[in-house]
């Protein structure tokens, strides 16, 4: 089969597209034929050797975190999954991705891919959506009537993030750059910023009661914002590069997201989009042979939104 490989560490010169051996799933394990996979910035920072702390990957390793395809063959010991299932995952951090044609991943990670959206175009969902909805619910506890900040609402994550925002009930105020501005408004948020010609904090007039911030910014910047949070509040911060200021004597909650699988809720995210309350946004789809020039282009920041990695064209 055809998949796309790193054998040493580097910039994204070093991913193969080439010829591998299929992939036999053990106990407990599915074989999916992929219809798509997606990029996500932790690709880029895996392949860079960045990341090696928190996950250790063995080389060669094939990149590509999220799946959408179909059950090709089953392992012993599973049950609810059939062949020729429509499915999408969050698959192991660390384990063989999804850029190939086929990719072993656990049965306990698997959901029924949504009917309402393409097959390939499901795998723009799997990280982003559980990244949104651990951060908000887990993390945040949001419920009706509060105030949520959400500081780089123009990618991925900032556009599942507003939306399940809104649907539980919060007031969303949205930070976005003219590049991502209109994808924001699209998610439905109650304001949006543009952070570029406006201070934050300038505008935003009444306290939040969570701040939840997904973009690279300087420490005396995130100190500004978390300054918005009220007594009580808490502030979630989804990048790991940066640290999460934190402040107890106004009893700010202070909490770094680390994303995981969960197919329970992996199951709630696409019952949303199949009943229309949920949009997918793909704002780009690449060949697979064409990975290293997407990765190349992230790493030039000429990217904006979720890119689809089509795998197989057939959906």
């Amino acid at each position: 089969m055809k998949a796309v490989r790193f054998h040493e560490f580097g910039d994204p010169s070093v991913l193969r597209y080439e010829e591998v051996d299929e992939p036999v799933p053990g106990p407990g394990e599915v074989r999916i034929r992929v219809a798509a996979t997606s990029f996500n910035g932790v690709d880029g920072g895996i392949r860079g050797g960045y990341l090696q702390g928190p996950f250790p990957v063995t080389l060669p390793h094939t990149p590509g975190i999220d799946v959408a395809g179909t059950v090709d063959a089953r392992g012993s010991d599973v049950e609810g999954l059939a062949m020729g299932d429509a499915v999408v995952a969050f698959l192991p951090m660390t384990a063989p991705g999804a850029a190939a044609e086929l990719v072993i991943a656990p049965a306990e990670v698997m959901a029924a891919a949504p009917t309402t959206v393409a097959l390939q175009d499901a795998a723009a969902m799997p990280m982003v959506g559980l990244t949104a909805w651990q951060a908000l619910f887990d993390d945040a506890r949001l419920h009706s009537g509060q105030r949520v900040l959400i500081n780089g609402a123009g990618g991925a994550v900032g556009g599942y993030a507003v939306q399940l925002a809104k649907r539980a009930g919060a007031h969303v105020i949205a930070t976005a750059s003219p590049r991502s501005a209109e994808r924001a408004r699209a998610t439905g948020p109650d304001e949006v910023i543009d952070h570029t010609t406006t201070r934050v904090r300038d505008a935003v007039t009444e306290p939040v009661d969570v701040l939840l911030n997904l973009a690279r910014i300087a420490p005396e910047e995130f100190a500004g914002l978390v300054a918005l949070v009220r007594d009580g509040g808490v502030v979630v911060n989804t990048v790991p590069t940066i640290d999460t200021p934190v402040d107890d004597a106004r009893r700010v909650r202070a909490v770094g997201v680390f994303v995981r699988s969960d197919a329970e809720q992996l199951s709630r995210l696409v019952a949303l989009i199949d009943a229309g309350e949920l949009r997918v946004d793909v704002a780009e789809r690449a060949p697979l042979p064409d990975l290293a020039d997407v990765h190349g282009r992230a790493e030039a920041d000429e990217i904006s939104g979720k890119v689809v990695v089509v795998v197989d064209d057939n959906d």
